[in-house]
């Protein structure tokens, strides 16, 4: 899931939003404010019941932040490197870089993130019961018991034994730990997840035939959203097991064609990109140092009659922002990274050399090729 906004760092962890956040901020503010709220505490004025609505959606937001947190920082000191969160409609997503190599550090990773949800639950429900002691405003305290009572639902939820909840990797550590096999485990807590897809569709569908549209409609969203994501994620662990003996350099195009940052994109397009087979070019600087890539799709986005007075420089994803990996690093590692890259690109230095490129040609030949053979 790649991110609209970037809000920061903690920890050193890039957190960012998907613009989607906005549309579920929204219907729990509006849930709260003209649902839940009046009903459990009638008398207060349409603006606090907004007021507290708005408010208890947005800590509640945090607390998914929370939620993520949790399982990127077991995740760092299980030695898994993280580059990034992302909040979304259905929660949040930990970029990690890679696969816990345990089954006990896979356990650890996955269990974290609902152990904060249920503390989270315990803290907000203490803080209900103290509100109400000390006198505060019912108000307060009905929204202290809503955030209770949603981090108990998403921490239990997302214990379902069903890959890609958390549940799912906790199913996938016990079952690696019992057969010694990863994508045995991996392939099992994916069907897990496809039925329990399923199930949730058709409880949706029932649901909406029962008069509730909007909750069996939302319900079957979800179940979509959960077969679709088991599914990929299957088929995710068939490609990396096939991709784990591949090293980047037998994917890479070679050697990689650069052009110079001061380039106009007219001419780019005249001499480079009419000569050559590629769409994506690293740049240079005046002294031969990379400093980006410049990509056919990038050139595109600017109007023609601008292409005589707009430099390459310009329209490059500069360096800092580009993928880069090392000949010798395995593809499956690659992979990942590329998931989150702006250009779903990479850059190939060995050492200081620049020496490929890869780019999503690149990665679907290889695939299919390393899909053939794993279904022999």
């Amino acid at each position: 899931m790649r991110e609209t906004f970037r809000l920061g760092r903690i920890r050193g962890i890039p957190i960012g939003i998907n613009w989607s956040v906005l549309v579920i901020l929204w219907v729990l503010a509006w849930g709260l404010a003209a649902g839940y709220l009046p009903q459990a505490e009638p008398g207060y004025r349409t603006s606090e019941y907004w007021l507290v609505g708005i408010a208890a959606a947005v800590v509640f937001l945090a607390s998914l932040l929370a939620h993520e947190m949790g399982h990127a920082l077991v995740a760092i000191r299980s030695g898994v490197g993280v580059h990034g969160i992302t909040l979304w409609l259905f929660g949040g997503v930990s970029k990690l870089d890679s696969e816990a190599t345990t089954p006990a550090d896979e356990l650890r990773i996955a269990l974290a993130g609902p152990a904060v949800s249920l503390g989270t639950a315990v803290l907000a429900g203490a803080g209900a019961w103290a509100a109400d002691a000390l006198g505060a405003p019912a108000l307060l305290v009905a929204a202290l018991t809503w955030l209770a009572t949603i981090n108990v639902v998403l921490g239990l939820f997302n214990l379902m034994p069903a890959a890609p909840l958390d549940g799912g990797r906790v199913l996938r550590a016990v079952l690696w730990r019992r057969r010694g096999d990863h994508l045995s485990a991996t392939i099992s807590a994916s069907n897990a997840g496809r039925v329990f897809g399923m199930v949730l569709i058709g409880l949706g569908v029932l649901q909406a035939a029962a008069g509730a549209a909007a909750a069996g409609l939302w319900m079957v969203f979800l179940g979509w959203f959960l077969l679709s994501a088991a599914r990929a994620e299957q088929t995710q662990a068939l490609l990396f097991e096939a991709l784990s003996d591949v090293p980047v350099r037998r994917i890479m195009s070679s050697p990689a064609i650069t052009v110079p940052e001061d380039l106009t994109l007219q001419r780019l397009v005249d001499e480079v990109l009419l000569q050559h087979h590629c769409s994506s070019f690293p740049t240079l600087d005046g002294s031969g140092a990379v400093t980006g890539l410049v990509t056919l799709s990038r050139v595109r986005a600017v109007p023609r009659e601008r292409w005589t007075d707009t430099m390459v420089r310009q329209v490059a994803t500069p360096l800092d922002q580009v993928v880069r990996v090392g000949p010798d690093d395995p593809t499956p590692q690659l992979l990942t990274r590329l998931a989150e890259a702006p250009d779903g690109r990479a850059l190939v230095f060995d050492g200081a050399d620049l020496v490929g490129v890869i780019s999503p040609t690149d990665i679907v030949r290889m695939s299919d090729l390393a899909l053939m053979g794993a279904r022999r």
